[in-house]
């Protein structure tokens, strides 16, 4: 399995060629979605279709949300990095319930993950 970022997810949702074309290349079972990133998505809804469409699509993933131990790996990497490495809390806790779950992190955005120890990180495919 792999756990999505939401700038992945956005590319998903816009339909972005290789995006589709790198998860065509998955079985939609090993892809998972955080569940604050689902909720990123969310907030960035502007209307109640464009809700109603997400959550349509996200009813195909499972959802994974922090427990406790990821939690607090998040706690301690937000506060030893948010002053000098700029990482926001809801970073720290989507790479944290990757490292939970042992899995590897789709995303673009390694710059915000990069201070996150034991975080294996992918870019699933290139960007034009």
């Amino acid at each position: 399995m792999k756990l999505v970022d939401s700038d992945v997810m956005i590319d998903i949702l816009r339909e972005y060629t290789p995006a589709l074309e790198w998860l065509k290349t998955l079985n939609s079972e090993y892809i998972g979605i955080q569940g604050l990133v689902a909720m990123e998505l969310l907030q960035g809804c502007r209307n109640s279709v464009e809700q109603h469409q997400l959550e349509k699509v996200l009813r195909s993933y499972t959802l994974y949300w922090p427990d406790r131990a990821d939690c607090g790996r998040a706690f301690n990497d937000y506060s030893k990095y948010h002053l000098s490495h700029n990482i926001s809390i809801l970073d720290a806790l989507i790479a944290e319930t990757a490292v939970g779950l042992g899995v590897k992190l789709a995303t673009f955005n390694q710059k915000h993950y990069r201070v996150v120890s034991n975080l294996q990180m992918i870019q699933p495919y290139e960007r034009k």
